[in-house]
């Protein structure tokens, strides 16, 4: 593994369930791609290989823009070593959710 990204997702709709609905096509897509995920109250954070995490958060945004938003809005953190050994989510968190 090589890379982390954190995305939050910010459809451009305007009720709060539009928003938690569409927000969670985005993170059943995220699930559904195998890779190690982590959801949290602001952003998913998914662990893997830099060029696989770069089209999931491209599909993010059609994900959004195919369940109606005129506009979407999202927030990346990227984390890349290409030589590997980029900390693991568990790494990160596990000690504070205990």
């Amino acid at each position: 593994m090589n890379a982390s990204v954190a995305i939050q997702v910010l459809p451009g709709v305007e009720s709060e369930k539009q928003v938690v609905d569409i927000v969670d096509e985005v993170i059943a897509y995220i699930k559904g791609t195998g890779l190690p995920y982590y959801v949290g109250p602001f952003e998913t954070t998914i662990e893997g290989e830099f060029e696989e995490l770069m089209k999931i958060v491209k599909e993010c945004q059609y994900i959004a823009i195919k369940a109606g938003c005129p506009s979407v809005m999202s927030y990346v953190k990227i984390n890349f070593k290409p030589e590997g050994g980029v900390l693991t989510i568990d790494q990160k968190v596990s000690k504070h959710h205990k």
